[in-house]
């Protein structure tokens, strides 16, 4: 797996929508002119991921003058494999051993391949750190990093 810019770009800014999130019933709309100027991603490449995203289910927006994006589910419910699988696709960094996308490969025997059997447990390790990292989890740690440069 290899984290394009679509997908970096995607993460960054559901991060910054996940640090300004409020409870469900009071939404914080973010436009996305904003979100393009803090994160530095340009606007319309911004419009093309958020559309994504909005479609796959994890944010939703109101149009007009004073609209935005929010997310469509609290960031603790949100985890990162999701993300980058909406945008990057599978997780797996060859099409052989992904859960998802699973392709035959043309060795000779799958089941006794070595690099297969590596890319299996480096898909694992993948997928394990990103699917158990919620949004709430990287504003925590963003907000620990924050205090740790200030505290020195």
């Amino acid at each position: 797996m290899r984290l394009s810019k679509r997908g970096e770009y995607g993460l960054r800014a559901m991060i910054r929508l996940a640090e300004l999130h409020q409870p469900i019933d009071t939404h914080r709309l973010t436009q996305i002119k904003e979100l393009a100027e803090v994160e530095n991603i340009p606007l319309k490449y911004l419009e093309q991921i958020l559309l994504a995203l909005k479609n796959a289910g994890l944010l939703n927006s109101k149009k007009g003058m004073n609209g935005g994006y929010y997310l469509a589910k609290e960031p603790s419910e949100i985890d990162l494999g999701q993300i980058v699988r909406i945008l990057d696709g599978p997780l797996a960094p060859i099409r052989c051993v992904s859960q998802m996308a699973y392709e035959p490969c043309d060795c000779p025997d799958e089941n006794t391949c070595g690099l297969r059997l590596v890319m299996s447990d480096v898909r694992d390790a993948i997928a394990n750190i990103l699917e158990n990292t919620t949004l709430e989890d990287m504003c925590k740690r963003v907000n620990k990093a924050h205090k740790e440069i200030i505290g020195k």
